[in-house]
């Protein structure tokens, strides 16, 4: 991803996304673990990108408290600047000896909530590209997996390293090597996005997983700083996506979107273009109605408007550049989540009078996506999941179809 690390790679900030650091050293001394909590792999999916280091980290507790967001996948697990086949944080901070991070993941699962990390991204020298092989490179990101206890991990597949086969190869190996030997462990893969759906470097990429049997929960692409403007670009890119994966994998169009996942940009892209909250719903009604596998964004970081809103018609690693109220952005991550609820069954009550023939609303009954229900005397469908949301009411997300008058 483009995502600011060349244009903003200066924007570094000692203060991390949250406090935190105490209670995870008295952690530490007594010997007690800072167990992930129990999340369901669609909060991986779900996920926000969150620098912990750069472009000034919001707090993630107070993202929770605002939004219900649970997962973040916090970004990039690099090669040491210097060369060299372990992992650190941006290339500078090794995972060896860091508590700075783990304070900050320590702080979200005191809340309830979980992260993935991220490997790899725009710029930087990658692990697979200095490691011999992909044991080896493998063995560099297990011990990312054991220091934070992880249940998800994103390889970040792009630019400069996408471009150099043997480094994609020890890659995908690795992933294949982790999910083998973390029985459980969510892998998502990503990638850049063209028009098409992606470019020849994804293409090999996708071949390359093919070759060695690899299949992760799936592979998403950024349909940003390549031409797209709006939704309905980066609906088409992912509809062309479908395509490919189908042919690649043999895939049915319905196997393919589950193994498909969106990552965009909010605000204004590294190239100009312009992708609004307006353009994040239609994205996201396109992703819950083809059961896509992941919907995410780059980042929280940039989730908060800038000074004046349009940032004088720039890219900032710190806002987004549109008009917004903080955490506009995190909200779909949210109701993405939210489209796999829990397993409940809304209570049966009497058909109502007056000729409906849908049970009537309950404000305490959970909804899923097709359930009908009747109220103010028409007959209503829900969208996706929903609880005490009143039918007929715009609210936030217009959850309720009216399907007419009984």
């Amino acid at each position: 991803m483009r995502r600011l690390r060349a244009l903003l790679s200066g924007v570094a900030t000692a203060a991390l996304a949250t406090a935190g650091l105490a209670a995870f050293a008295a952690q530490q001394a007594s010997g007690a673990s800072a167990d992930a909590a129990a999340l369901s792999n669609r909060w991986y999916a779900a996920a926000p990108y969150l620098m912990p280091h750069d472009n000034n980290p919001p707090d993630a507790g107070a993202i929770m408290d605002a939004t219900g967001l649970k997962a973040f996948q916090l970004a990039f697990i690099l090669a040491p600047n210097g060369g060299g086949c372990s992992p650190t944080w941006d290339g500078t901070s090794p995972v060896s000896s860091d508590t700075a991070v783990a304070s900050v993941i320590s702080a979200i699962r005191a809340k309830g909530g979980d992260v993935s990390v991220s490997i790899g991204g725009y710029g930087g020298t990658k692990l697979g590209q200095t490691c011999s092989d992909a044991a080896s490179t493998a063995a560099a990101y297990q011990q990312v997996i054991t220091k934070y206890q992880l249940k998800a991990i994103d390889f970040d597949l792009e630019e400069p390293e996408y471009e150099n086969t043997a480094a994609i190869a020890r890659e995908i190996g690795a992933a294949k090597i982790l999910q083998q030997n973390n029985p459980g462990l969510y892998v998502s893969v990503t990638t850049a996005a063209t028009a098409d759906g992606t470019g020849w470097f994804g293409k090999q990429m996708l071949n390359e997983a093919k070759a060695q049997g690899f299949t992760p929960n799936n592979f998403s692409i950024m349909p940003f700083d390549g031409g797209f403007n709006g939704a309905a670009a980066q609906t088409s890119a992912l509809t062309n996506f479908n395509a490919i994966l189908r042919t690649t994998f043999g895939w049915d169009e319905a196997t393919a979107y589950a193994h498909e996942g969106f990552s965009g940009m909010n605000g204004r892209s590294d190239t100009g273009e312009y992708f609004t909250q307006a353009d994040f719903q239609t994205v996201l009604d396109f992703a819950t109605g083809h059961h896509m596998d992941r919907f995410t964004f780059w980042s929280l970081n940039r989730d908060r408007q800038c000074t004046p809103p349009d940032n004088n018609g720039k890219t900032s690693g710190t806002c987004s550049s549109v008009a917004q109220a903080d955490w506009d952005f995190a909200k779909y991550s949210v109701r993405f989540a939210g489209v796999t609820p829990p397993t409940t069954t809304p209570p049966t009550t009497p058909p109502p009078t007056g000729g409906c023939t849908a049970a009537a609303w309950s404000a305490g009954a959970v909804y899923t996506g097709g359930n009908t229900v009747s109220y103010g005397g028409h007959t209503w469908k829900a969208k996706w999941w929903t609880q005490n949301e009143t039918p007929g009411s715009t609210g936030e997300w217009g959850v309720w179809q009216d399907l007419g008058p009984c």
